[in-house]
């Protein structure tokens, strides 16, 4: 049996100011989550994104071409009704930070470690006021636990929808560091991608290429790039009023 897909039933997706944000409407149907909550999101920029991967399906609709709607489903449905242990989650990634972990050998990485990473912690301890100590080796050594609070309470802050975005550019990049650079735009991303893949792309200097492998990485810097497009989609231009 063929498994069943959704097929387009509207002829135009468009923006609505409503009660608390921003909705979609398919014609003069409203888009709902998969929880069946309204689709209401914070900024109009962030509608118009949504509104327009609905109006590029073609006859099916194919959910993984809409980052944007998904992700906020997800804000909606996941990161709202649980939002202290989605952030304790997160928070928890600073104890065990991609860049405090260093390798003793070969030299030349070890020095593209202390090139690309020591100045971000460095950033960390001026911009968030929080100082992790890298370590050589892969055992764990515990943070000084007021840098991880310092972080932890800026984590427990964000609103659902940012949590959201910061989830992903922290787990994919393994780094609560990175993720608070992406979020604050200290480098761009691409330059923060490329930082928090060190490891593998000296593996791949060295080694060569694994093309299976390769292709993982291509879709999860894409997921990356998503996950900053939405985070700057949450405070774009045309937040309605408060109380409207």
């Amino acid at each position: 049996m063929s498994e069943w897909k959704a097929k387009r039933f509207w002829a135009e997706a468009h923006v609505t100011e409503t009660e608390g944000g921003f909705g979609i409407f398919l014609d003069t149907r409203p888009v709902k989550t998969p929880g069946k909550a309204a689709l209401v999101v914070p900024s109009r920029a962030m509608a118009a994104a949504i509104a327009a991967e609905w109006d590029a399906q073609q006859d099916e609709i194919r959910p993984l071409t809409m980052p944007v709607t998904r992700a906020a489903n997800a804000a909606i449905d996941k990161v709202t009704p649980q939002h202290a242990e989605v952030a304790d989650m997160i928070a928890a990634y600073g104890d065990a930070d991609l860049l405090c972990y260093r390798a003793d050998a070969p030299e030349g990485l070890v020095a593209r470690h202390a090139a690309e990473w020591d100045p971000l912690l460095d950033w960390a301890e001026a911009a968030l006021g929080a100082r992790l100590v890298p370590v050589v080796g892969v055992i764990h050594k515990p943070q000084d636990p007021r840098a991880l609070a310092a972080l932890s309470g800026r984590v427990h802050e964000m609103d659902p929808f940012t949590l959201t975005a910061f989830h992903d550019l922290v787990g994919l990049s393994g780094s609560l560091i990175i993720g608070f650079a992406a979020r604050m735009n200290h480098r761009t991303p691409e330059t923060l991608w490329a930082a928090s893949r060190i490891d593998e792309t000296w593996q791949e200097e060295m080694w060569g290429v694994d093309e299976e492998a390769r292709q993982m990485a291509l879709a999860k810097r894409n997921q990356f790039m998503d996950a900053k497009r939405f985070h700057d989609l949450v405070s774009a231009p045309d937040k309605p009023a408060l109380g409207s």
